[in-house]
């Protein structure tokens, strides 16, 4: 399975991390950063009405290269002006092609939180998202137990960072929440054979407490998607490829949100190509 694989893959970047700036090291640069900020990225999801965490990737396991241009602070920056809520940056680099750096130079250049969509696999992977500036992490119930998820949240709380637990089933959802999860992600593509259905994150709402903050994840295309997942009280959605695909980012977003007035509104129901 593909998740077996970059989780494998993961571990020995994180060997090789290890090496170059020891644990100890990172931890301490870590805890060297204003830890009393105030959880900005759930901030940036609550409240009325759907928020947007727009994700920022040039390529995918299932897809391949989406972006073979790729200016990340431009794509970035478009998001913020069309108003998301948070970016999402992949930092895995062989199957996505992420960088570290990519993350770090926006934070330095926008002011909505990014959250580090990366394969945790191990603590030291927090701390350095924390040294990079991250507001949050991904944390995911398929690679992690209930009791490590758990000790990862603690270890967000003292830093100042918000986890993004993702759940995709009934039995992650409850792993989710017995360990504490205050923001739940349901991932609506199956990782065995790719298939998406957003009647998953649907399903799933049903299975968190009302407080929980939910995002829905991967296959939203249209305006009466994220309207379905509205009604059901998801609180966000993470869109990636559909935004990715379309060369004004901005357009495509205030499409999605039914922002755009006048002849080029969006209706209902329309696919964002």
């Amino acid at each position: 399975m593909i998740l077996d694989r970059l989780a494998a893959d993961t571990k020995l970047r994180v060997e090789k991390a290890k090496r170059e700036v020891p644990f100890s090291e990172m931890c301490r640069a870590a805890f060297l950063r204003n830890a009393d900020i105030g959880f900005p990225f759930e901030k940036a999801l609550q409240g009325e009405g759907m928020h947007y965490i727009c994700e920022v990737k040039k390529a995918s396991p299932s897809k391949g290269v989406i972006a073979e241009e790729f200016p990340y602070l431009e794509i970035a920056k478009e998001y913020e002006a069309a108003g998301a809520s948070a970016i999402s940056c992949l930092t895995e680099p062989k199957h996505f092609l992420g960088k570290n750096e990519y993350l770090k130079e926006m934070v330095e250049e926008i002011k909505i939180p990014v959250l580090r969509k990366d394969f945790t696999i191990d603590e030291y992977m927090i701390y350095e998202a924390k040294v990079l500036g991250a507001s949050a992490v991904l944390l995911i119930c398929a690679l992690l137990d209930t009791e490590t998820l758990r000790r990862y949240i603690g270890i967000c709380d003292r830093l100042g960072l918000s986890a993004l637990v993702e759940a995709h089933d009934e039995k992650e959802m409850a792993s989710a929440v017995h360990a504490g999860a205050r923001v739940i992600g349901v991932n609506n593509r199956d990782l065995k054979d790719f298939t998406v259905d957003i009647e998953n994150s649907i399903r799933l709402r049903k299975l968190a407490p009302k407080e929980v903050i939910f995002v829905a994840e991967s296959g939203i295309k249209t305006s009466m998607d994220i309207e379905r997942l509205r009604q059901a009280d998801v609180n966000g959605v993470l869109i990636g490829e559909t935004l990715m695909r379309r060369p004004d980012k901005k357009a495509a977003l205030l499409e999605l949100s039914g922002r755009l007035d006048g002849k080029n509104r969006e209706e209902p129901g329309r696919r964002v190509q």
